[in-house]
């Protein structure tokens, strides 16, 4: 019984995070850089079923000295935003909401909770961030709270791997603004992405 409920927790893992690698150059990264100027900002990003309410995706916003989505395990990809460990750089406003948009859908909407944080904050969860590497797919949870918990005033923060559930914890913490974010078109992530950035 224990083999298929843990058979049965991977499916519904994998369901929810792709799994993609892509390593771009330095020159690309720091060509791409988006400087961030206005007070460092973390934001916890989940991707929420409509139908059901179970979290399909978790993601990091930081913006620090520069703008950066830890996009862990996934499947967001452009030619125009270089990519390393997961990392998703120059994350300007527009990207962002592209980033957003490609995401929600029919099935999906997005969850945003930001925390207004210290420049010794932001700097860490980059430090975080860029150290983590590549994840594994349906590691997406686990390894955005793994990260948050290392940040001084997230400690309280429990390692796991359910997006809601760490989208729930994210709710109690001191601070928080949440936004919801809603379409209804059809398609997955790489259509909503070709419709958004054209």
């Amino acid at each position: 019984m224990k083999t298929f409920l843990a058979l049965s927790l991977s499916a519904v893992l994998l369901a929810g995070c792709a799994e993609a690698v892509k390593e771009s150059s330095s020159q690309a990264i720091d060509a791409a850089a988006f400087a961030h100027t206005g007070q460092p900002k973390l934001t916890l990003i989940t991707m929420i079923n409509n139908r059901t309410g179970a979290g399909g995706h978790t993601a990091l916003l930081v913006q620090g000295k520069q703008s950066v989505m830890f996009d862990p395990a996934g499947s967001f990809e452009h030619e125009r935003i270089p990519e390393r460990g997961d990392v998703l750089y120059g994350m300007s406003p527009k990207w962002i909401q592209i980033y957003k948009s490609a995401h929600a859908r029919t099935n999906f909407h997005v969850v945003s909770q930001e925390f207004t944080v210290t420049p010794a904050q932001a700097a860490r969860a980059m430090q975080l961030v860029e150290a983590s590497g590549p994840v594994s797919g349906a590691f997406c949870a686990s390894a955005t709270s793994g990260i948050l918990r290392q940040i001084p005033g997230f400690q309280s923060i429990k390692q796991g791997f359910y997006p809601v559930k760490l989208m729930e914890q994210a709710a109690k913490l001191p601070g928080v603004k949440t936004t919801r974010y809603y379409e209804d078109d059809e398609g997955n992530v790489t259509d909503g992405i070709v419709a958004s950035a054209e």
